[in-house]
């Protein structure tokens, strides 16, 4: 029995293939029953606790990949074998890829994990730094895949360098033909970092109006008044002139009215005292003037500003139809008549023919 444990096998013997196979069993066991250990035991601690550390590290531990911790166990137990260069050198390269893969998963969850736990406590409070972190959650990946692959590749034994310069050709070159879609990636940053608008805001870009339901990387998208959705090329917005009712602190309003002419200057002067009188009786509204405006082609024009000191439109409306009713109420009492337009038209008949002169010699 021991000769044949001493039986060499593949370059070395029977009995350090055992020790190794065993070495790397044990070790691969125990890693696993470690694994389940913790997602058990911390699991349930997790789910009484309203912290979120305990749910990331027992997210982390669940998403180990079993073939990435048997690759590493293998080029251990390997160690203590006898093994050509090659076969070592394959060994430790597959591992090392294993590590790194294994590692760049665990940081995956720790973006995903970053980003869901910021937006959850930054959603009511600024939306639009909502929207930047999904930007920067989506970076931190590219780059973070980036890196990986480079260190992959290094490890494989390809040159990173002379890749890396090729990747900065093909870049410049790649670039210049998604350049209206890198505008728009940009774009999505500048807006969510200077804040025009965020989630939720009534705003109007040119001559459409809605609500912004989402800032993406390359569109931002409003649902209109009428239902539909809106998309906007993020480059777009940037070059446009945009309404942002939502931060409007109180609504300025200016309206005119004419009355006819023939109206006595006695009653055009009570006039502006009239409509202040009016306008200052309803609540959430301030007074700014009211002016004797013009003569135009047929009316006399009123002009007035006041203030609601609510941007609702609904309340602006129902103070401005209080006004108007109020207004023609009073103009009844005082007899006062509005104008509308008016053309008067005087037709008169060729001019009446004078007497014949008589002649010089009476005839």
């Amino acid at each position: 029995m021991i000769l044949m444990l001493d039986t060499p096998f593949l370059g070395s013997s029977v009995r350090s293939w055992l020790l190794a196979v065993t070495i790397a069993a044990a070790a691969y066991l125990v890693l696993m029953l470690t694994k389940r250990l913790i997602v058990r035991r911390l699991g349930r601690i997790a789910g009484r606790t309203a912290t979120e550390v305990d749910d990331f590290v027992v997210d982390m531990v669940r998403r180990t990949h079993k073939g990435l911790v048997l690759l590493p166990v293998l080029y251990f137990g390997s160690l203590f074998l006898t093994l050509p260069a090659h076969v070592e050198s394959v060994l430790r390269s597959a591992a090392i890829v294993a590590v790194l893969l294994q590692i760049a998963l665990w940081a995956l969850i720790g973006i995903d994990f970053w980003v869901a736990s910021t937006r959850r406590k930054r959603l009511a409070a600024d939306a639009a730094t909502v929207s930047l972190i999904g930007v920067l959650g989506f970076i931190g990946k590219l780059v973070l895949w980036t890196l990986m692959v480079l260190l992959v590749l290094d490890n494989l034994g390809v040159n990173v360098t002379a890749l890396v310069a090729g990747l900065g050709v093909g870049g410049i070159a790649i670039a210049l033909a998604l350049q209206n879609i890198l505008g728009d990636l940009f774009a999505s940053l500048s807006i969510v970092l200077d804040k025009p608008f965020v989630l939720g805001d009534s705003i109007q870009v040119d001559d459409f109006n809605g609500t912004v339901e989402s800032i993406g990387l390359k569109t931002t998208r409003l649902r209109s008044v009428s239902g539909e959705q809106i998309v906007f090329p993020n480059g777009d917005l940037l070059q446009s002139r945009i309404r942002n009712f939502k931060r409007m602190a109180e609504r300025r309003i200016v309206f005119s009215l004419g009355v006819v002419y023939g109206t006595p200057a006695g009653t055009l002067e009570k006039i502006p005292a009239m409509v202040r009188a009016i306008i200052e009786a309803q609540d959430q509204v301030r007074f700014d003037r009211a002016h004797f405006k013009r003569l135009a082609d047929w009316s006399l024009d009123f002009e007035a500003v006041y203030f609601v000191t609510t941007p609702d439109y609904s309340v602006y409306m129902d103070r401005q139809q209080a006004i108007n009713l109020a207004l023609l109420r009073r103009f009844e009492e005082e007899g006062i008549a509005l104008a509308f337009p008016t053309r008067t038209l005087r037709i008169e008949g060729p001019p009446p023919l004078g007497k014949e002169t008589s002649c010089a010699d009476g005839s």
